[in-house]
């Protein structure tokens, strides 16, 4: 019996189940390659953020079991207390060699790190211009900050600028900020002509490229890099728990926001340290990339392949310019259901409905991997087609 005080969560629950919202978790039993065990069943994985394949690469696995060896299994404390293991210091040199900046700072995670940069670099008295879209990790921490809100249109430089010109005035100073890649339907901020704008009225510019790095750019140095606009954006925020394979966030830019954020950022200063572990597997990721292309070139291959094939046997993949790739499907119980008949079939590709996207936007999100074989992307159109025809969407 459910206490009087919490029923009205119990009716939350009964109301989410009806509507078909209700989120019921896979559980996991390997490591996500391109084949993986969920549920106890072996299926095509078409589901997670593992672009590159690099999350059971052994040169990751490797340099993470060394890590415990050299230095245990958690750091056990702060980073300015006593946390800063050598290798979070050489991570974050790799990180701005890398990105092609002045400096980087490591965090906990992707959505930490846009908490630890946004939180300090506005105020109550300063606004925030950003995307209708953005993720929820920007939105906790645009809310955080206290800075005013200023939504603009998706992708819409005009509007932004539309905005600014009407905000700006009545605040200290001005941040924008956008996804680089937005995660739900594939598509990319036009980075270009939001600088421009940001240039023109003197605003901070700050761009979260957590499914732009290890895709974007060469060799997937990200969105920045993809727009040649390396020493021109203040603030890239970055993820590795992506295309990178591992876990942990980072805040890439120039050097004064950098060292402004060591000493402001609170999940840097009231949160412990990355584990050496997930440190050096980030690590070997960047040098990895560093070293070749070729994982990237195999990512963007793969994705030609099979969106070209899917755009072919008449699905709508919206308007993905990247390896994600939206099915759209439009009725959220369709698309449950479309994603039960592909695991029933041996495909792990999820159902996404509100509130992840906009009501009447469900659909099957498709994330291509360069860990597929040809015979696996085959594979996964084979059934698609299949349940496709059989549910009438094709």
């Amino acid at each position: 019996m459910t206490e009087a005080k919490l029923t009205w969560i119990e009716d939350e629950l009964t109301s989410l189940k009806e509507s078909g919202l209700f989120i019921n978790l896979r559980v996991i039993d390997s490591a996500p390659g391109a084949w993986m065990q969920v549920d106890g069943k072996r299926v095509l994985n078409l589901c997670t953020n593992n672009y590159l394949g690099l999350a059971n690469d052994e040169r990751l696995v490797r340099a993470a079991k060394q890590a415990v060896d050299d230095f245990g299994v958690g750091p056990t404390a702060v980073r300015t207390i006593a946390g800063t293991l050598a290798l979070h210091v050489e991570l974050e040199k790799a990180i701005a060699v890398f990105k092609g900046v002045e400096d980087a700072l490591y965090v906990q995670s992707g959505f930490v790190a846009n908490q630890a940069a946004l939180v300090p670099l506005v105020g109550r008295e300063d606004v925030i211009f950003s995307d209708r879209l953005n993720h929820a990790s920007i939105i906790d921490g645009a809310r955080l900050s206290r800075a005013k809100i200023v939504v603009y249109e998706h992708t819409d430089a005009v509007d932004l600028e539309a905005k600014v010109k009407k905000h700006l005035p009545q605040y200290r100073r001005g941040l924008v900020v956008t996804d680089g890649v937005f995660s739900m339907d594939g598509d990319i901020a036009p980075l270009d002509k939001i600088y421009a704008v940001a240039e023109t009225y003197g605003l901070m510019t700050m761009v979260d490229d957590a499914h732009g790095e290890g895709v974007l750019g060469k060799g997937g140095r990200g969105i920045v890099d993809h727009f040649g606009l390396h020493g021109k954006f203040d603030v890239e925020i970055g993820t590795f728990s992506k295309a990178f394979g591992v876990v942990g966030g980072a805040v890439a830019g120039k050097k004064v926001i950098v060292d402004y954020l060591r000493q402001k950022a609170r999940p840097f200063l009231f949160s412990n340290a990355v584990t050496a572990a997930d440190t050096a597997g980030c690590l070997a990721a960047v040098k990895v990339l560093s070293e070749s292309t070729d994982l990237v070139d195999r990512l963007w291959k793969n994705t030609d392949t099979f969106k070209s094939a899917m755009v072919s046997l008449g699905f709508d993949v919206g308007k993905s310019v990247t390896p994600i790739v939206p099915v759209m499907l439009g009725d959220v119980k369709l698309a449950k259901n479309f994603s039960r008949r592909l695991f029933d079939e041996g495909v792990f590709a999820m159902a996404l409905g509100f509130p992840t996207v906009p009501q009447g936007l469900a659909r099957i999100r498709v994330m291509v991997s360069a860990a597929l074989s040809q015979g696996d992307l085959d594979y996964g159109l084979e059934k698609f087609e299949k349940i496709g025809r059989e549910l009438g969407v094709i």
